[in-house]
Formats: C-alpha cells, structure tokens, sequence
C-alpha cells in the first residue's frame, strides 16, 4: 500500500538566556520539555513599557502545534490591539508562528522582546506550575518587563517579523538556525529510506518557499533565511545589531532602555543603548551603571568599546536643570572596553532625573589639532523611580569616610 507522508516543518529548540548579543554561534541547549506558549495582560508601573505605557500583552514559551489557535482566541476576546505584545520563546514551530505572525499583521502591532515577571509567581517561581496556571487563567496580573538577556529564538524571529513595529531592545537576545523537519507517516506499512529522504527534502523546500515569501510580505530581508540555512539545527547563531538592522528586523540606528533597578548581589541601575553614527556601518554598545556610596553620594560609570581613533577624548553629561559635569577615565581597560565615572550628589542625581533626556558629549582632538565635540542625548525614562528604589538600598553617610573612586575594587564589575 502506498504511504502517504503528512508533513511538518517544526523547530524543537529549548534555549536558556544568552550572556550577551554578540556575534556567536553556540550549540543549542539540551531539549528538556516545555510549557507551551501563553498569552496574558500584564499591568506595571507608569511607563513600565514605555512613555504613557502600563500595561501590555506577554507571550511566552514554546510556539507549540496549537499556539495559533489560543493566540486568535486570546486576540478575539481581548480587543484592545493597542498594546504592546512582549514575546520571551525559545522558538517551537514554524508554520505556527507564520500564521502568529500574519495575525500580528492584521493590525498595527509593537512587538518587543521581553520576559514578563508577575509579582503574583514571585520571581523564583515564574516557571512553576502554579504560576502557568495563573498566566493561563485569563486575569490581569502585575508585574514587570524586563529585556536584559530575553531570548526570542528559532521560529521567533519570524513571528515577530508579522508586527508593523519592531523594536528590539539592546540587551535583548535573537537567534536563529535550521529548521528540521518532523515526518508523520499514515498507512500500513514501514517507510523506506528513500522515502524518509524525498519526504524530507520535499517538506525543506516547501518550508522554505513558505518563509520566503512571508519574510518578503513583511517587508524584511530573504537573507535572514539566507543566514539560518547555514547554521545546524544543534547549533543557535545569535544575531548582532548590523544583522537586526539589515534584515529588517529592527533597522532604528538608536535603540536605549530605560533606567532600570536590580537588585542581585548588589543594588543597581542599569541602562544600555546601541548606536550607530552617521556614516558609520558598525553599532557601539554603550552601557550605564549608578551604584550608591552613601544615601548622598553616587557613582555613575560609562563603559564603552575602546575608541581606537579618538585622540585625547573627555566626556561630560548636562540637561537644563544640571550643570555640565566630567567623567573620569578608570584607570584599567578591560576585554577591549574603557570605563568613565562620575561621583554625584544626591541632588544632582535628581537635577539629571528632572529632564526627559540629559546631552552627552564626546570632546577630542581633530587632526588639526583643535577639539571636536559630539553631543548625543539619552533618555532619562525610568530614573526618577529606579532612583528612589536604589535610594532605600544604600547605606546612611559616615563622618569623616573616604569615598570610593571611579576603577576602586568594589566598584560595579560588569
């Protein structure tokens, strides 16, 4: 009796967080099960997803053989679409996130990446199954978004490619490979070789028809696809920020976070940005760390790439309620990065906070021999609050104690 082959292209990946969005190309981790993809209103703090932003959609897990489905019911009974949809995937099946994707299409959508933590779950215990159940329920949970290490990977790249915006956030972590192809077999009798081989090579080539031409409706770059071909299935390519913007992904020049407090370890606050420069090809990643001293006194560090063409550079930060300030080099450069500090009050933490964005300038000297300044401007979303959370955390002054330095021992290690 002939045997009919039933095809599916499916990506199994499981992926844990990546370290860092750097070019790599590491082996994918192991394929432990996982929950199935879950969608559900989240609400946070004024702007906690953006200026004017509360509350937004979370869809995380493995994109599963029914995602599709519980994704339009999900969008049918909750019609607000002008939210934005937070996706955290280690990826799961192509066709489904196609079809996720081009439901994303039917109206305008931003789709970020980020993992969703619900203060109901406690953070220890996103994962577990009490917290699924309440993810699956149905309710509006609190929480907050965090982008720091969030994975969309595998089939997740081209489902977030249905939304008409895409912003992808500079911590944030995109990886993609080969697909692999599951067979499903029905009749009598045991499939050959051969045919395993053509069923196989058939169900490639159908798949690969079907991501091209959805890629190109969405208006990104066939070479995304181009890109994942030449990677192994056991293996996950991460994408940097030139690949994001030349497929189409995310092609902002400028991509920031806002300031953000965690506490592990030690309390602090956290910004990154990537950018790239008129006339430049390459991004930079520029990242901000502020820890306390005392309840008054703070450090602000600036890392960054070391410049290799920036002759004599000096830096200073300023808005319309602060007064221009110098940041200090430290004294060691490390894993090609420089790192610039800054020890401020209390007070003129605050006078940074007060404005919407604060000027950044980079001085150095120009083959003429005068100094050539840029300025770029930062965004201080997120400070005012992060700030007050870093405040509880820091221990009161001591008469008479020395101050820590910019490049001391204890200083933030990043």
């Amino acid at each position: 009796m002939t045997l009919r082959a039933l095809l599916t292209m499916a990506v199994v990946l499981i992926s844990g967080a990546a370290l860092a969005a750097v070019p790599a190309v590491r082996p994918a981790p192991g394929t432990a099960p996982l929950a199935p993809m879950v969608f559900y209103v989240v609400k946070g703090a004024p702007d906690a997803c953006g200026p004017g932003c509360d509350r937004w959609i979370a869809a995380e897990g493995q994109i599963d053989s029914a995602a599709a489905a519980r994704f339009r019911k999900f969008l049918r009974q909750f019609r607000d679409r002008s939210l934005p949809i937070y996706f955290a995937s280690p990826g799961g099946n192509v066709d489904q996130a196609v079809a996720m994707g081009v439901m994303l299409r039917e109206k305008p959508t931003v789709a970020r990446v980020g993992r969703s933590v619900a203060h109901e779950c406690g953070f220890e215990a996103q994962d577990s199954e009490v917290c699924l159940k309440l993810k699956q329920s149905g309710r509006e949970l609190r929480g907050e978004v965090w982008t720091l290490d969030a994975n969309c990977n595998s089939a997740c790249p081209y489902l977030i490619l249905g939304a008409t915006t895409r912003e992808i956030a500079p911590d944030a972590v995109l990886a993609v490979h080969s697909s692999r192809i599951v067979l499903h077999f029905r009749g009598v009798g045991t499939p050959t070789s051969a045919m395993r081989a053509a069923a196989t090579e058939r169900g490639l080539q159908r798949g690969d028809r079907m991501l091209q031409d959805y890629i190109v409706k969405m208006g990104a770059d066939v070479g995304l696809l181009g890109l994942a071909r030449t990677i192994k299935f056991e293996d996950l390519h991460i994408l940097t920020r030139e690949e994001i913007a030349r497929f189409g992904i995310d092609r902002r020049a400028f991509a920031e976070t806002p300031w953000i407090f965690e506490n592990s370890g030690r309390a602090i606050l956290r910004k990154t940005v990537t950018r790239r420069d008129e006339g430049d090809e390459a991004y930079r990643l520029v990242q901000w760390w502020l820890f306390c001293l005392t309840t008054e006194h703070f450090e602000l560090n600036f890392r960054r790439p070391a410049a290799t063409s920036a002759v004599l550079p000096t830096f200073s930060i300023s808005n319309g309620g602060l007064a221009s300030l110098n940041l200090t080099m430290a004294p060691l450069k490390t894993s090609g990065f420089e790192r610039w500090g800054l020890r401020m009050t209390r007070d003129s933490l605050q006078a940074l906070a007060s404005e919407p964005q604060f000027d950044f300038t980079e001085t150095s000297q120009a083959p003429d021999g005068g100094r050539r300044a840029r300025t770029a401007k930062f965004s201080s979303e997120g400070l005012p609050g992060a700030l007050d959370r870093l405040a509880a955390t820091c221990p009161p002054a001591k008469a008479n104690a020395p101050l820590r330095t910019v490049g001391s021992r204890d200083s933030v290690a990043k």
